[in-house]
This record gives structure tokens, C-alpha cells and sequence, in this order.
């Protein structure tokens, strides 16, 4: 039988009441009385009734997140830094994906309606529109990596544009004039932001050459199948630039496939600067976002937005990233073809 709160009441000799108020921690008994109580609920395994209490309360100590995807190491880490800091302000999470398109995305957003206190969003899918016909205007949000602005919603971005013109000038640096770069989906925010940076670096560092772009989709397949199309090509690169890590795993089986040594015949870097990156041979040079961070970043304005929502709830926040080098981009050989001194690299 399911043990009751009045179950509790009887066994510790007090009233529901005085229950109710030491388990939910409101106060108004003694210390020894909630001693008595906590220890009788333990006896009886009672577990609070959540929706019953959320009832009273108008809270359900759960958030929500919408993302494109659950599958792979960007994803993993999001969610990791998500519910540390949910876990954080005492709140579940509640994850759901939308890679099926707009409709898929709604029905997600339509189902965690009354089951969420804020909802966490990284969708291509989400525009002004989309947000106007799904989301409560009541129940706080934070957008992340989204190029909405709408003076309504709390925006979280990564620095694409910085991190990828960095790396695009750390890569002539070392002597790579020849650089492709691998896209990422044609509808994604993060992807069009790191086009654009690599388009802005090329401009201003090497006026006079064309960029050599090649579509990509995230994947690690599509990095593969870029790879290849780059060595097909009359004229190889010096370096590829890929815009996420999965993308550039692909590139160096490619090069692999083709029996080329990286970096000593073709460099390579990435973006996003996944736990795996540090693993592969050689270790990846990336862009690193703090991609844990992202979400414990986002994680802590929506729960400012639930506890004090108001105008802050229109705010946008950019995360900043940084290069990471390591063996793959050659930047070691090109020191030590020059005689210079190697600076520390991250491992």
C-alpha cells in the first residue's frame, strides 16, 4: 500500500500539518519535532506526493531542455554541465530532442508545458514565430547559440565568430596559406558564425586568395566525406580547418585512408574541443568552448529568471573561447624548423 503523509502524522504523533511543514522545510516546528518526523517518514519510506505539492506550490523543481540532438560528446557535456548546476538549486531535468524538424521540436515543447518551471532551448528550428505559437510567455527561457534577439528572451552564445577568425590566424602563423574549411549545417547559427569568421580572417590575412569551403553537417561522416573531396581536388591544402571536432575526426581518417601523415603533410584543427579531442593521434587543435560551462552558464540564468523574472529575462550573454594547440595544426614543426622555442600547449 502507498504510505500517506497521514501515515507519517500518526506514526511521529503529530498533525499532517506539522508534517507538511518539516518535510517541505517551512518551519513552524521544533527541531526535535522535525527530527521525530523526518525519522518516522524514513521508517515508513514515504516519498511527497510531487504533483500534489506542485499544486500548492506552483513549482515543479524541474527544468527543461530542447536540443537538436542527444547523441555525441557535445551533447553529453551540455547536459553534464546542465544538471550539475540544476542539481546545484535542487531541480531535475527534464531533456528532449528535436532533430526531426519544426513539428517535432513544438510537440517537445508542447509536452514539458506544466511539467517544467523554465525550459533551457538550442533548436535551429527556433524562431520568433515558433516561440510565440509554443512557448507559455510566462514560463522563463534561456535561448542558447541563437541568433534571436527579441528583447523578450534571455540569449546565451558561444564567441564563434572570435574563436574561429583566432585559429584561422594562428594557422597562417605557422606558415598554412592553403586552408579549407569545413562547414557545418547550412541552418545552424553556430555553423553560419564560424563560416563568417573564416571568411573575415582570409579576407584580411590573405586578401588575394580564394576561400576553398566544403559543405559539412556536424557529423563525423560528413568530415569524411570532405576529407576525401579535398584530396581529390587538382590542388591539396595545407591545412583543413573543420567547424566542429566530430567533422575533423572524419577529415583524419581520410587523410589516413590516403596515407598521409598529420600534420606533416596536411594540418587539421577543429572547433568545440570535445573531451575525445586530446585523444586522437595526433591530439587535436581546436577551438576550445567550455562546453560543461555553456551549461552550467545557461543553467544558472534561467534559474535567476525563476527565482526573480522581470526585465534581466531579455539579456544576452556571450561565451568566449579560446585556441587550443596541439600536435595536429604542425604549429611544433614550424617552431622547430625556425629554431624557436616550443610555448606549452594544453595536452
Amino acid at each position: 500500500m502507498t504510505v500517506t503523509i497521514k501515515d507519517v502524522a500518526r506514526e511521529a504523533k503529530v498533525s499532517v500539518a506539522s508534517v507538511s511543514r518539516a518535510l517541505n522545510g517551512a518551519g513552524g516546528v521544533t527541531t526535535a519535532t522535525e527530527k521525530r518526523i523526518r525519522e518516522a517518514a524514513a521508517r515508513l519510506r514515504y516519498v511527497p506526493h510531487g504533483a500534489a505539492r506542485s499544486l500548492i506550490t506552483r513549482r515543479t523543481h524541474t527544468i527543461g531542455a530542447l536540443l537538436p540532438d542527444l547523441h555525441g560528446e557535445f551533447f553529453s557535456e551540455l547536459i553534464r554541465g546542465i544538471d550539475q548546476k540544476a542539481r546545484a538549486h535542487g531541480l531535475h531535468l527534464l531533456v528532449s530532442s528535436a532533430h526531426d524538424g519544426v513539428d517535432d521540436a513544438a510537440a517537445a515543447l508542447r509536452a514539458m508545458q506544466g511539467r517544467v518551471d523554465g525550459i533551457l532551448i538550442l533548436s535551429s528550428r527556433v524562431d520568433e514565430a515558433f516561440l510565440k505559437a509554443n512557448l507559455p510567455q510566462d514560463l522563463p527561457a534561456v535561448l542558447l547559440n541563437s541568433p534571436l534577439e527579441d528583447g523578450t528572451h534571455a540569449v546565451l552564445n558561444i564567441d564563434n565568430f572570435a574563436g574561429t577568425y583566432a585559429m584561422v590566424r594562428h594557422l597562417l602563423g605557422v606558415g598554412h596559406e592553403r586552408i579549407a574549411f569545413v562547414t557545418g549545417p547550412k541552418d545552424n547559427f553556430d555553423a553560419q558564425q564560424r563560416e563568417q569568421g573564416f571568411r573575415a580572417a582570409m579576407a584580411e590575412f590573405m586578401p588575394n586568395a580564394s576561400p576553398r569551403i566544403v559543405a559539412g553537417d556536424f557529423t563525423e561522416r560528413s568530415g569524411l566525406r570532405a576529407g576525401r573531396e579535398l584530396l581529390a581536388a587538382k590542388s591539396r591544402p595545407q591545412a583543413v580547418f573543420a567547424a566542429n571536432d566530430m567533422m575533423a575526426v572524419g577529415c583524419l581518417q581520410a587523410f589516413r585512408e590516403a596515407g598521409l601523415d598529420v600534420p606533416g603533410d596536411i594540418a587539421l584543427a577543429g572547433f568545440d574541443d570535445i573531451p575525445i579531442a586530446r585523444y586522437v593521434a595526433p591530439p587535436l587543435s581546436t577551438v576550445r568552448v567550455r562546453i560543461a560551462d555553456l551549461g552550467r552558464n545557461a543553467m544558472e540564468l534561467l534559474a535567476d529568471l525563476i527565482e526573480r523574472p522581470g526585465p534581466s529575462a531579455a539579456s544576452v550573454h556571450t561565451l568566449g573561447c579560446d585556441i587550443v594547440v596541439r600536435d595536429s595544426c604542425g604549429a611544433h614543426l614550424a617552431r622547430n624548423a625556425s629554431g624557436g622555442n616550443r610555448r606549452s600547449s594544453d595536452p
